[in-house]
């Protein structure tokens, strides 16, 4: 399988449009199909219709099926709607089972039943199995693709396996050793079997202490496990450790992608709109809400500004700083917001850890504060033509802003998963309101109290 570079994609493209129109089609079957899936689907994304459909009379399902897997969804299902039904079919029962659940999710219900009913059987009952399972968990993740193995064989027979099975399993790394009831026993890995003897059994190369998961853990604790041990797959097993399914890296990293999608959304106030398929009218009514929101805060802090009207009035100087308290209130706190989120999402955030947290966010942001707010201080002084009472405001103001934002970016999201609300509600946009608020309070009360020295 060829990988296309940046150098000659242009050129290489240009033959395969080329093969397209002057109808070569054996030469455009041999360097298209050479092509890694990532390059195929890049390639097709930019022919029309009509070269697409001739791409469809080129390429049969089998060949096509992983270009499709490979494309975004919104393009999944335009291509559907230009696929003949008997070779979408065909190429649905080429797929994965996971691959094929992901997409059914996506379309209508009677869209997704018209097509079960009219492909293979046994193809049919292991989508239909794993969109029984809930969203968001092991088994929705999970594939039905994968090797076994008995104790007794040996390395002779798990090589036959390999050669007949493994062009059907969706990873050949493991072979997950079971007994007659198809309980989980112990697993193989292919390295084990490359440099051992053909001899040797499975029952001695085996290893019996397996990392498995049930159905219905979270998805999250998936993410962790594999990456905590460094495995391709883990396997999938019933309450009585009777083997089901596995769920793959590639899988996992499908949701590590969406998850930090989500997390980003949320910490922006964008929810659901990121997403460039988004229509322009939906994505505005997906973030109005918060802006409205936003505004609603907005006009506390001019309430702050207007409440100080008579110090700003006869301390014009004062309102130079201003953006600087409010910007730098924002920054930090959302720094902390981060910090705590990530762990809320690697559901790390136990009590020892909570409060190691804290205490190391409360030092960070003291030394944040004293370092910015002797900055700021030698810039007020700058601007205020020396004066040192100016920079004292200016500069304590920005000590106490940065370190009251560190805290409150860190303790909001935690109190607020204490109550079992959705940490997130705390985003970036929430976290700086309140910031804003707190860091003007505390400019002008300040400067109120020495603007005797001014």
């Amino acid at each position: 399988m060829m990988m296309l570079d940046f150098k000659n994609r242009e050129e290489y493209t240009f033959y395969l449009h080329m093969y397209l129109k002057e109808q070569e089609r054996e030469k455009f079957r041999d360097d298209f199909l050479a092509l890694h899936p990532i390059d195929q689907v890049e390639i097709f994304s930019e022919l029309n219709v009509q070269k697409r459909k001739r791409v469809y009379e080129w390429i049969g399902p089998k060949e096509f099926a992983p270009i499709f897997r490979g494309m975004e969804r919104n393009q999944q299902k335009q291509i559907v709607t230009e696929l003949k039904e008997s070779y979408t079919i065909k190429m649905f029962e080429e797929m994965a089972p996971d691959d094929m659940t992901d997409f059914f999710e996506e379309i209508p219900n009677h869209l997704t039943g018209y097509f079960l009913d009219r492909m293979d059987e046994q193809e049919a009952y292991a989508i239909k199995r794993l969109m029984s399972y809930e969203k968001k968990t092991a088994g929705s993740l999970m594939t039905t693709e994968y090797l076994t193995i008995q104790q007794e064989k040996t390395v002779a027979d798990v090589f036959e396996t390999l050669r007949t099975e493994g062009k059907d399993a969706e990873m050949i790394y493991y072979l997950y050793v079971v007994n007659e009831n198809n309980q989980l026993m112990g697993v193989l890995s292919l390295k084990d079997v490359l440099t051992s003897s053909l001899h040797e059994t499975v029952r001695q190369l085996m290893k019996k202490h397996v990392i498995s998961v049930f159905p219905h853990t979270d998805q999250r604790e998936v993410v962790q496990l594999i990456r905590d041990y460094d495995i391709v797959a883990i396997p999938v097993t019933t309450e009585t450790n009777q083997m089901i399914g596995i769920v793959t890296v590639d899988d996992v990293m499908d949701v590590v992608e969406d998850e930090v999608t989500g997390d980003f959304e949320e910490l922006a106030g964008a929810k659901g709109s990121i997403n460039l398929e988004v229509h322009p009218i939906k994505a505005a009514m997906k973030r109005l809400p918060w802006l409205l929101l936003l505004m609603v805060f907005g006009m506390a802090t001019a309430s702050v500004v207007q409440h100080f009207e008579d110090t700003l009035a006869q301390l014009a100087l004062l309102a130079i700083f201003i953006p600087l308290i409010t910007d730098m209130g924002g920054n930090t706190g959302t720094q902390s917001l981060a910090v705590v989120v990530r762990q809320l999402t690697l559901e790390k955030l136990k009590h020892p850890t909570c409060r190691r947290m804290i205490k190391r966010e409360l030092l960070t942001g003291l030394i944040m504060g004293i370092v910015c707010g002797l900055f700021a201080a030698l810039l007020a002084q700058f601007y205020g033509f020396g004066n040192m009472a100016l920079g004292l405001i200016v500069g304590t103001a920005l000590f106490g802003t940065v370190v009251i934002s560190t805290m409150t970016g860190t303790i909001i999201p935690i109190i607020i998963n204490k109550l079992r609300i959705d940490p997130t509600v705390a985003s970036g946009p929430f976290i700086t309101t309140i910031n804003d608020i707190v860091g003007l309070l505390l400019y002008f009360a300040i400067a109120s109290s020495l603007a005797i020295y001014l």
